[in-house]
């Protein structure tokens, strides 16, 4: 996919990714092997019929294809940007897997020609694109006025159901219910809609408008959306549920995690949820056009190896760092982030460090971080995770000067919803306890997402949420028996 160019991008905050045109889109359509056994179906958390969207492409169907998508998914132009789509339905396609065992006649007739008219046997083995086809089909609906399933005579008005929450597993779980006829509302603590979405991924991988267009269609379709309303303070659970059939919490992960080493509560160090947050929601790249501001040094140093991570560095060089030099005490190989947003940092001129952690934070006399003290680190013995868990290395101390940090090593629940309502069972990170269907300890209350597993991917939260919906759909009309 064609990128916006590094020494232009480094200085803006637009999309870095340009996506697919239609010939390309086409292009890439026809390499799908239109398996008997569609493995990436199988791959994807909300389950999409792969295949079908892929065949209505590359028969320059693009109505037919969105509308395939929007059966299964309310977020497809936010799927298609930053699902992890390399580990999901793309990390299973068959020609990643080595397409013979599932290969149709007809399938390797088709991309055998493909791959020899333009030279591409030597990449048999990359996988379709879905992403960006999936990206591309929800780009051309927008383009070309096209919009899903609106509210009007299907409505039934089956039940009522509040949603606490606007991210990735509300937003699908609502956009589910109105498919079956029931009233949603999404209560959101913040003043704009769309949680970690909006706060937490800069407008250079997800751009605001494309949020703001996915939220549109979903009012579109009946769902109702209300701003600044702190469930746990403004309302509780339980006054929730006298005035809805059920209620669905889908309040993410957005309590940062931090380290607990010396320094952390020096000027400077911030947490990379307050850093993105006070950049992507609050549009401090824009003070003092705007109300907020941040302080960015020449040396930013950041803590960790997840998209996050990958996230923050990039911002620090958007916002004038002369350096962005990212810590992980793993190996690259072990990163959790996306490929090909780690290559997007390299690009940009993101320093990587690994084997390498912080051990505490130096400041100066007026309470500045000035530096970080590291240690090296060495792979040890396989832990839980299936990892080398990295060990210190006595003796390998050594210190970074840093005008800013940011640490991004996870989040978890915020445990005020927890606190505020008995009977919720909760787990050891404040997560919601929740069975596959989302079923709380309490009935009547569902959750998914971060807000029961701790930090995931986008497209988890999603599945959850749909399949959170199912099951408020099957205990409502329960409730009616």
């Amino acid at each position: 996919m064609k990128k916006q160019d590094v020494s232009r991008r480094i200085k803006n905050f637009e999309e870095v990714a340009l996506g697919l045109d239609e010939t390309e889109a086409v292009l890439e359509a026809k390499r799908c092997l239109e398996c008997q056994r569609p493995w990436c179906v199988r791959g994807c958390p909300v389950g999409v019929d792969i295949p079908r969207f892929i065949r209505a492409i590359r028969d320059g169907r693009f109505e037919d294809g969105i509308r395939i998508i929007w059966e299964k998914n309310s977020l497809p132009a936010v799927c298609g940007r930053v699902c992890p789509h390399e580990v999901q339905c793309e990390g299973v396609c068959s020609l990643a897997r080595g397409c013979s065992k599932f290969m149709t006649a007809k399938g390797r007739a088709r991309v055998e020609a493909f791959l020899e008219q333009f030279n591409l046997t030597q990449k048999r083995r990359r996988p379709v694109s879905i992403g960006a086809l999936e990206r591309f089909l929800a780009d051309y609906a927008a383009e070309h006025g096209i919009t899903p399933y609106t509210a009007g005579s299907d409505m039934k008005g089956k039940g009522k159901v509040a949603l606490v929450g606007s991210g990735p597993a509300s937003l699908a779980a609502a956009g589910e219910l109105a498919r079956r006829g029931y009233h949603a509302t999404i209560f959101e603590a913040l003043h704009a809609p769309g949680g970690v979405l909006r706060y937490g991924i800069p407008n250079f991988r997800l751009p605001e408008e494309i949020i703001d267009r996915e939220i549109r269609q979903l009012k579109d379709m009946g769902v109702e959306f209300r701003q600044d309303v702190l469930i746990g303070r403004t309302l509780t659970i339980d006054e929730l549920l006298s005035d809805f059939d059920a209620v669905f919490i889908g309040s993410g992960a957005g309590a940062p995690v931090l380290m607990g080493i010396e320094g952390e509560n020096l000027n400077g160090v911030y947490s990379a949820n307050e850093f993105l947050t006070r950049v992507n929601l609050m549009e401090a790249y824009r003070f003092p056009e705007t109300d907020t501001p941040i302080n960015i040094g020449k040396r930013v140093v950041t803590i960790g190896g997840g998209n996050v991570a990958m996230d923050s560095a990039r911002v620090a060089l958007r916002l004038g760092a002369e350096e962005s030099i990212i810590l992980y005490r793993r190996r690259r190989e072990e990163m959790p982030a996306r490929r090909e947003e780690i290559e997007n940092a390299e690009e940009e001129g993101v320093e990587f460090k690994f084997l390498t952690t912080p051990t505490k934070y130096i400041g100066d006399d007026e309470g500045c971080v000035r530096a970080v003290e590291c240690i090296r680190m060495e792979p040890g013995e396989v832990d839980d995770s299936g990892r080398q868990r990295p060990v210190p290395v006595a003796g390998s101390e050594f210190t970074i000067e840093a005008d800013t940090v940011i640490v991004a090593i996870g989040q978890r629940p915020n445990p005020l919803i927890p606190t505020t309502t008995q009977g919720l069972e909760t787990g050891k990170i404040r997560n919601i306890i929740a069975d596959e269907s989302g079923r709380t300890s309490i009935k009547g209350v569902f959750a998914g997402g971060d807000a029961t597993t701790g930090a995931a991917t986008v497209i988890l939260a999603m599945g959850a949420g749909v399949r959170a919906a199912r099951a408020i759909a099957e205990y409502i009309e329960g409730c009616k028996d």
